[in-house]
């Protein structure tokens, strides 16, 4: 098996983490632990950051996967919506990241409660896709 083909594992993988430090982090911060939410926050970062490269680099070499399943209704409705939210992750997360960092809590917090729900969407809705792309074929 060539390295490229472990990638969408390997992205699943990330992803979950991603999803599992959000989670933390969001945890960390109702409980007042602020040292422990930024690096929870910046953990989930910098997992995205590598999917992200990982996911180009896989594309860039083989394009998209087509679902070929039973489900494809269902499939394509998940796609629809998670596509749009994943390109505006990223950007999201940055501008979220970049006012905690500048100390401009108030503003990241109100930046973050738009950009976590949508970064756990994407999260969740891309573990979805995986698994019905590599199991319900």
């Amino acid at each position: 098996m060539q390295l490229i083909e472990w990638i969408p594992t390997a992205n699943a993988t990330l992803n979950l983490l991603s999803l599992l430090a959000l989670s933390a982090g969001l945890y960390f911060i109702k409980h007042g632990r602020r040292d422990l939410h930024q690096r929870a926050m910046l953990t989930a970062f910098a997992l995205s950051v590598l999917f992200l490269v990982l996911y180009l680099i896989r594309w860039s070499q083989t394009g998209p996967t087509p679902y070929l399943g039973p489900f494809r209704p269902l499939y394509f409705a998940i796609l629809w919506t998670h596509t749009p939210l994943a390109a505006l992750t990223p950007v999201l997360a940055i501008l979220t990241l970049r006012r905690a960092l500048r100390q401009e809590f108030a503003q990241h917090k109100r930046l973050a409660r738009v950009t976590f729900p949508i970064w756990i969407y994407v999260s969740l809705t891309g573990l979805i896709i995986y698994g019905m792309l590599h199991y319900l074929r």
